[in-house]
């Protein structure tokens, strides 16, 4: 949620009132490349000065500790400290109760509002059904989920969903967004009970990390919650089936494979073609939709390509990286003073920004996505199928995927699947203008229209049928 834009009236007030008024609790954003990321600074005033905390909400991050706190009517500054670059938050105040400023880490610029912070009443929603906090292991990985089962008795049809790439909470929320919580409610308001939780290492959950699982992991934790789920008295096991979003639409597939008790699979921007295929066509369309020139996509294009190869062959990476740190020496150099002043070390800088731009490419997680066929596991689904697309969809593309998908599906002689493109739809099925990733904390936090409604009629239509 942005806020509004609103021309204030300046006042001209004591400095003193001021100060009396900083020693509260504020909540407010930081804005950087199209994101926001909401925040919340409390100022406790000592005799030496000033003291306080930051919370970063979307980054699970809490009372991180500020330093160097200045404060000097009209003008308000202080730091966060992090490993290799300070983050530094200039403001001003606009008014008694506005903050707004300029906010500067690692070469890259933004601004954050602060406004005083109002205590949200913690009032439990009187929910129109019954919801549970629940557990399940997968080996040594133990998960913890929530779920959510409709009020009237009697056992009932039910979805497990699963996360896209990365590791993700049960809502699978981002920037915001809680993906997961909004269909686990509408759905379950709806007579179907859903079965979601927090990604293995995430959250509650225990175990082994992401990055050193594979996609099959994945399904095998799935199939976990669905026997999980057929113990229950409160649960059709005839009629659990699976909703996976991004790489949980891989996911989907193969777990419906391995064990044929799943009842039915809803793909939610699933993927028909391997990992390098998609990051090429990934990186071309949204490097093209943020306005890159062709000899800038080509380069990255081509860069990809180079790690792939390094990758198959063992070795590589050493003159990759060099690269890599060649483009951000280069970077470095045209950062203005302030920007560089952000940076406590050059050469660690270099040195850090450029792993991270390969080191994920090493993990097992991507070594197995990077290889993997979709068709693998789709020529094998013989249960009933939904494939949805977002129109605008720039990170699994429709053009690439469709096809694969529905080639592989008549090749396992499934004869009931249907594919659903949304118009307008982004990569989480938000309303898009571009399907950019860059828009996606700023668009409305809810599906495009229909999506929901959609969704919940075709199980309902395929479970009615079975019961």
């Amino acid at each position: 949620m942005k806020f509004i834009k609103i021309i204030f009236t300046v006042f001209i007030l004591s400095s003193l009132t001021f100060g009396q008024n900083l020693e509260r609790k504020w909540e407010g954003k930081i804005s950087l490349n199209n994101f926001d990321f909401d925040i919340i600074v409390n100022f406790i005033k000592q005799d030496t000065g000033f003291i306080g905390t930051i919370d970063i909400i979307q980054q699970g991050a809490k009372d991180l500790e500020l330093k160097n706190i200045e404060y000097n009517y009209p003008e308000i500054k202080f730091v966060l400290p992090a490993p290799y670059s300070t983050a530094y938050f200039n403001g001003v105040f606009k008014e008694e109760e506005l903050i707004e400023g300029e906010f500067l880490q690692a070469g890259f610029k933004g601004t954050f509002t602060l406004i005083p912070y109002i205590e949200k009443p913690d009032v439990k929603e009187n929910l129109p059904y019954k919801e549970e906090e629940i557990t399940f292991s997968n080996g040594n990985n133990v998960f913890s989920g929530t779920l959510t089962i409709p009020e009237n008795t009697g056992r009932h049809p039910a979805v497990v969903l699963i996360t896209g790439s990365g590791p993700q909470n049960r809502d699978e929320e981002i920037l915001g967004f809680k993906i997961f919580r909004i269909i686990a409610d509408y759905l379950t308001r709806n007579g179907i009970a859903v079965l979601r939780y927090d990604d293995r290492n995430v959250g509650k959950s225990k175990g082994t990390s992401i990055d050193s699982s594979t996609t099959e992991d994945f399904a095998d934790d799935v199939i976990e919650a669905v026997k999980f789920l057929q113990k229950r008295n409160d649960i059709n096991p005839q009629q659990i089936g699976l909703l996976g979003h991004s790489e949980g639409g891989i996911v989907a597939p193969l777990a419906a494979m391995k064990f044929p008790d799943i009842s039915f699979i809803i793909l939610m921007a699933g993927t028909g073609v391997n990992g390098k295929e998609i990051l090429i066509e990934q990186t071309r369309a949204i490097m093209n939709a943020n306005g890159e020139s062709e000899e800038e996509i080509n380069e990255a294009i081509d860069f990809l390509k180079k790690i792939f190869t390094a990758l198959k062959a063992g070795d590589g990476f050493d003159e990759l990286e060099m690269t890599i740190k060649k483009q951000i020496e280069e970077m470095y150099e045209k950062m203005s003073e302030e920007q560089k002043a952000t940076i406590k070390n050059k050469d660690e800088y270099i040195e850090t920004m450029a792993k991270a731009r390969l080191n994920p490419f090493k993990t097992r997680w991507m070594n197995y996505f990077l290889d993997y066929e979709p068709s693998t596991a789709l020529e094998k689904v013989k249960c009933p199928t939904l494939v949805l697309f977002g129109e605008l969809d720039l990170q699994v593309l429709k053009w690439q995927n469709e096809k694969p998908i529905k080639d592989a599906l008549d090749k396992s002689g499934n004869k009931n699947y249907e594919i659903k493109t949304f118009e307008k739809a982004n990569h989480l099925f938000q309303e898009a203008i571009t399907g950019s990733s860059n828009e996606y904390g700023t668009l409305k936090k809810e599906f495009v229209a229909g999506f929901l409604e959609y969704i919940t009629n075709w199980i309902l239509k395929y479970t009615s049928q079975t019961r």
